[in-house]
């Protein structure tokens, strides 16, 4: 297996990991009320959810490109 095809499964895996920790936070109790009064979830979690976002789609895109 390529390099990149399994730098590519990592980072699926890592988004993935990180996408579960985003929502496991926003389910939070202090992120619930942070929610109600502002509209929002906190910095935190907003984090979790765009770098896990952002390694799902960067994972997908070095596992399935063929090597050239």
């Amino acid at each position: 297996m390529a390099t990149q095809k399994i730098i590519g499964i990592v980072l699926l895996a890592l988004g993935l990991v990180l996408l579960y920790f985003g929502w496991q936070s926003s389910q939070s109790l202090g992120d619930q009320v942070a929610e109600t009064f502002t509209g929002r979830f906190t910095e935190g979690t907003m984090w979790y959810l765009i770098v896990g976002c952002m390694a799902i789609v960067a994972g997908a895109i070095l596992a399935l490109l063929r090597n050239r």
